[in-house]
């Protein structure tokens, strides 16, 4: 219908997606077992698996819980300190209280969406000697940096690299909005580090309704996430119910979690994952449109990209004094013209818990909080058809004229 609203987001689901679970519920085995073992499988092939080094994946209920696996695996705990954006979702930074750790929010270098390098190293090097990540912050070991990569564009990693390397700290890539955002040098964003964690939540690029994937390289890491992920047992649910040779005795090696991702999920993501370049593809159709329109708007300025930009995300930043309109009450005037929209994010330091445990003021990060005051997200969804697109394209060029 011409007048219907356009969300901000909705999942793209075929034929495909909806045989897949019905195969999993037909299956009799509805808990994590053989479909998410081949979503693993598919997954890590995906991105490939050089023979020296092959990437192990590991399906989760959400990229949280992946978050929360990969710093504990790579020893994050309680007297130590992670670096990330201030400028993320809570998950981010949620995981690593829940390590009993500190995070160090670091801003985003201008125009970026991503870490401002300087300020990490400033932050590194003062940990690093015992001093607090900046004056009345947290301090203790640099165990680990999460480097996002903002709403499918990846952030450069070798710097970020050979500054965790310098002082001892583990990288976790936050990869939740990137996938499959392939990079020049045949690598996929999510790869590089330690570790990275993809989130198949419903707004994602690929969609199994909630859930994510643990991806690395590390053997040891790979050993620790198998095991934490379901109650630290030592032997798979699946393997000891439908072994006929197997035992059903197992031990509990660790005290670990319940973050497994079920069959009828896996089944899903299986299906999505076969579609991903042509997902890939409808998104950056759309963003093109967008960058056309938008190029040279006396209203909103278009969001920085390249050629690994998975588009989760179109975000666009108000022009400073243009239009004679707040971000907030531009937002609204959208929605009266029905089209959905959103913003991301808040920035963490100040979010009342955060602001009040480390004592932050909203001005500390200049460029996290200047980015949260001018940015619209756009909806940028597979499936949005070509008069959705221009209507989008209409309302916004409309506000403020």
């Amino acid at each position: 219908m011409p007048d219907a609203n356009i969300p901000f987001a909705l999942p793209f689901i075929g034929d495909e997606e909806k045989e897949a679970a019905l195969r999993a519920l037909g299956s009799g085995w509805l808990t994590t077992g053989k479909e998410a073992a081949a979503f693993e499988s598919e997954f890590a092939a995906f991105l490939g698996s050089p023979p020296a080094a092959p990437v192990r994946a590991f399906a989760v209920n959400s990229a949280t819980s992946g978050l929360h696996l990969s710093l504990e695996a790579c020893g994050a705990g309680p007297g130590d300190t992670v670096l990330l954006p201030s400028f993320t979702f809570a998950s981010d930074a949620e995981v690593v209280r829940y390590l009993g750790a500190d995070p160090v929010f670091i801003d985003i270098g201008p125009g970026t969406f991503h870490l401002d390098l300087g300020a990490l190293e400033a932050a590194l090097d003062r940990l690093s000697r015992g001093l607090p990540a900046y004056p009345g912050g947290p301090a203790g070991r640099p165990a680990a940096v999460i480097p996002v990569h903002y709403g499918g564009l990846p952030c450069g990693m070798g710097p970020v690299l050979e500054l965790a390397r310098h002082y001892g700290a583990r990288v976790v890539e936050d990869a939740a909005h990137s996938f499959p955002s392939l990079l020049p040098d045949g690598n996929f964003a999510g790869t590089l580090g330690d570790a990275g964690v993809f989130s198949f939540y419903a707004t994602k690029t690929i969609t199994t309704g909630e859930g994510g994937m643990v991806v690395t390289r590390d053997p040891e890491i790979a050993a620790r996430v198998k095991v934490m992920r379901l109650h630290g047992i030592d032997r798979d649910v699946w393997n000891r119910y439908t072994d006929r040779g197997a035992s059903w005795y197992y031990e509990v090696v660790e005290p670990g979690y319940k973050y497994n991702l079920p069959d009828i999920l896996a089944a899903i993501g299986r299906a999505q994952l076969k579609r991903a370049w042509e997902l890939l593809a409808m998104r950056r159709a759309i963003a093109a449109r967008y960058d056309e329109a938008f190029r040279d708007s006396p209203r909103v300025i278009i969001p920085p990209t390249g050629a690994a930009d998975a588009r989760h995300l179109y975000p666009v930043r108000l022009r400073g004094g243009s239009p004679a309109i707040g971000r907030d009450a531009f937002i609204e005037r959208l929605k009266e013209k029905g089209i959905g929209v959103s913003v991301h994010f808040i920035p963490l330091h100040i979010m009342p818990y955060y602001q009040k445990r480390y004592g932050l003021a909203p001005e500390q990060f200049p460029e996290s909080l200047r980015a949260f005051r001018e940015l619209i997200s756009l909806p940028i969804w597979p499936g949005m058809t070509d008069s959705q697109v221009e209507r989008v394209i209409g309302a916004v060029g409309s506000i403020g004229a």
